[in-house]
């Protein structure tokens, strides 16, 4: 005890306050932090070292299954483009195939119209050129008609035999062939 009593004997002898620096506390904070230092050594560090290597292989493994993920991104990104290319060219290939269709229609559609057009036309001219005819002997009987008519009367008789019509019919179509 006699180490006990210096101890309290220097401790009554020192100044007191804040910042006196008081040896026997020292020694003890000192024992104390290497007993405490001993002990992390012994126990604490190897955990410690063990969390943060296990810490470290798991975010290794994240970065490697991210850089895995980034390169499968990268792999179907390219495989949507290609495909989005191909879907571009083939809507545009339907475009200039449906455009072609629509242009072969149309001329299709000209062409029908122009020859009901022309058939149109040409039935008419035939229609035209009929009803003319048919104009010009109706006008020829008539012209025949009168022609005996007033031939008849002129010779005072009536001329109705086939024959007086025939040199009638024959006269008229002497004189289309010099008018024409």
């Amino acid at each position: 005890m006699p180490v006990l009593s210096l101890l309290l004997q220097a401790a009554e002898e020192m100044p007191k306050g804040p910042f006196t620096i008081n040896p026997g506390v020292s020694f003890w904070t000192l024992v104390i932090f290497g007993v405490l230092m001993a002990a992390l050594a012994w126990k604490g560090w190897p955990a410690l070292l063990k969390a943060v290597e296990e810490r470290e292989k798991r975010i290794a493994a994240q970065i490697e299954a991210a850089e895995k993920a980034n390169q499968d991104a990268q792999r179907v990104l390219a495989d949507y483009q290609q495909k989005l290319a191909a879907a571009k060219g083939e809507a545009q290939d339907l475009l200039a195939a449906g455009r072609a269709a629509g242009e072969k229609l149309r001329e299709d559609i000209m062409a029908r119209a122009r020859a009901e057009h022309e058939e149109l036309i040409d039935r008419a001219r035939r229609e035209i050129a009929a009803e003319r005819e048919k104009a010009v002997a109706e006008l020829r009987r008539e012209a025949v008609e009168l022609s005996l008519a007033a031939a008849g009367k002129v010779i005072e008789r009536n001329l109705d035999t086939e024959a007086d019509r025939r040199m009638v019919q024959e006269y008229l179509n002497s004189l289309k062939v010099t008018q024409s």
